[in-house]
């Protein structure tokens, strides 16, 4: 890099780093706290983390009561991520219950 250039770091690479997560493809909610870098870190930290943390923490659990059979509708190899952009995710997420 020269002075003055920009620099775009891609985030959602930087919480798969198999020497600091173990199985980093995987998701396990079961996996200890650590220190991932999903909302960001020090004054740059992302404004709407407070709201997805009560997401995960009301939303899902009622969800998951409500639906407690829900599982996936198709096998995990038909699913298409969207890997070419910031956010990642998957297009469509069939379910059945």
């Amino acid at each position: 890099m020269r002075a003055g250039e920009g620099v775009i770091a891609a985030a959602d690479a930087a919480n798969r780093d198999p020497e600091v997560f173990a199985d980093p493809d995987r998701l396990s909610p079961e996996r200890p706290a650590n220190h991932h870098v999903a909302f960001g870190f020090g004054v740059h930290q992302c404004l709407g983390q407070q709201l997805a943390r009560l997401e995960l923490q009301i939303a899902y659990p009622a969800l998951l009561r409500r639906f407690p059979r829900m599982k996936l509708a198709t096998d995990i190899a038909q699913l298409r991520f969207r890997d070419e952009m910031p956010v990642y995710g998957v297009d469509t997420l069939p379910v059945t219950w």
